[in-house]
C-alpha cells in the first residue's frame, strides 16, 4: 500500500469526480472500491461515474463482474490487490476510491480466512427464523452481533454459519487479521448532513429522468450480493404495479439517505484518514488539497 491513497466517504459526497481530478493532477489510476458499482449493467441504479469522469483517468473494478456473479470482501481483495499492483508495475501510484466500509477494510485490514459455506448446514440455517438466526448469533458471538445488520439475513446467517464451522466467535478470527493490517494513509471526504441529503435527493430525481426504470426492466437474473443493491426492489415493485412512482421515489431517495448514515458513522468509527469536510471547499480547492496531501504522503511512483 505504500504507493496507495485511499479517497473515502459516504454516497452521493462526490468522491468520483474529486478522484478523477486527482488522478488527472497527479498522474494516478482508480481503483473502485463499490460493492455495486462493480456489477456490470444497472449504471443508472448504481451511480457509475459517467463517460467523462471515467475519461479522465484510467479506472479499474467498474462494470467488470456480470450481475448473475456472487461477490464478497474476498473475492474484492484479490481483485483489487492485482489492480493495484498493476497500476504500479507501470510506476503509476493508485487511488483507491468508494463507500463500501467491509471492501476498504478488506485492504487495510486484511480478511481472516474463513470457511466456504457448508450445503447442508445452510439449509438448517435457511429454515430458521429471522429472529432465531439473531438470538442464536447473539448467544454465540455477541461481539460480531453488535457490528452485523441484524435486519440483513443474508449477513447474519453468514456471520452465524462461521461461527458454528469454526467452532468459535467470529471476532476473534477478524481481530487476529486486524493486528496484521498495512499501514494506509488516505482522505475522508464527507459533506454538511442537509447538504448530502440534497444531494442524494437530487441524484435519485436524476436517476429516474435518466430511464433507471427501463434500465431495471431490461435486468435479467441477478445473484443474491446484487440483489441487495439500493432501489431495486422498489422499482421492480413499481414495474409490477404494487407500487406508486411518487412512493418509490421517497422510499429509495430514504433508503439511500439512512445508507449514507451508516457509512458516515462507519468511517469515523474504523478509518484513521484525515476528514474533510467537503462543504467548506470548492471542487477545485478539493482537487488542489487531497493532491498536495497524497503526493506528501505516499509520495510519487518514482521515490
Amino acid at each position: 500500500m505504500r504507493h496507495t491513497f485511499f479517497i473515502v466517504g459516504p454516497t452521493a459526497t462526490g468522491k468520483s469526480e474529486i478522484a478523477a481530478d486527482v488522478a488527472r493532477e497527479v498522474g494516478a489510476e482508480i481503483v473502485s472500491v463499490d460493492a455495486f458499482q462493480i456489477y456490470r449493467g444497472l449504471d443508472l441504479l448504481t451511480a457509475k461515474p459517467d463517460g467523462s469522469i471515467l475519461a479522465k483517468a484510467p479506472h479499474h473494478l467498474v462494470g467488470t463482474v456480470p450481475l448473475t456473479e456472487e461477490m464478497s470482501a474476498e473475492k474484492f481483495r484479490r481483485a483489487a490487490i492485482c489492480a493495484i499492483e498493476a497500476i504500479n508495475s507501470r510506476r503509476k501510484l493508485a487511488i483507491v476510491v468508494g463507500g463500501s466500509g467491509l471492501y476498504i477494510k478488506a485492504l487495510t485490514h486484511g480478511l481472516a480466512p474463513l470457511p466456504e459455506s457448508d450445503p447442508k448446514l445452510r439449509e438448517k440455517l435457511e429454515a430458521m427464523s429471522l429472529d432465531e438466526l439473531r438470538s442464536q448469533l447473539a448467544e454465540l458471538d455477541p461481539k460480531t452481533a453488535r457490528k452485523t445488520d441484524l435486519k440483513n439475513r443474508r449477513r447474519v446467517t453468514r456471520a452465524l454459519e462461521i461461527c458454528l464451522l469454526i467452532g468459535k466467535p467470529v471476532s476473534t478470527q477478524r481481530e487476529r487479521a486486524a493486528s496484521h493490517s498495512e499501514a494506509s494513509t488516505g482522505a475522508f471526504v464527507f459533506r454538511d448532513r442537509e447538504e448530502l441529503y440534497k444531494r442524494i435527493n437530487q441524484r435519485v430525481e436524476g436517476m429516474f429522468e435518466g430511464g433507471v426504470i427501463e434500465e431495471v426492466r431490461a435486468a435479467a437474473g441477478m445473484s443474491a450480493t446484487a440483489s441487495q443493491m439500493i432501489g431495486l426492489s422498489e422499482i421492480q415493485e413499481l414495474l409490477s404495479g404494487t407500487k406508486e412512482l411518487t412512493q418509490c421515489i421517497a422510499q429509495i431517495q430514504q433508503a439511500t439517505r439512512r445508507y449514507a448514515k451508516r457509512q458516515l458513522t462507519w468511517f469515523r468509527r474504523q478509518t484513521n484518514f484525515f476528514p474533510l469536510n467537503l462543504s467548506f471547499l470548492t471542487h477545485n480547492e478539493a482537487v488542489k488539497w487531497i493532491s498536495l496531501r497524497m503526493l506528501s504522503e505516499v509520495g510519487t511512483r518514482d521515490d
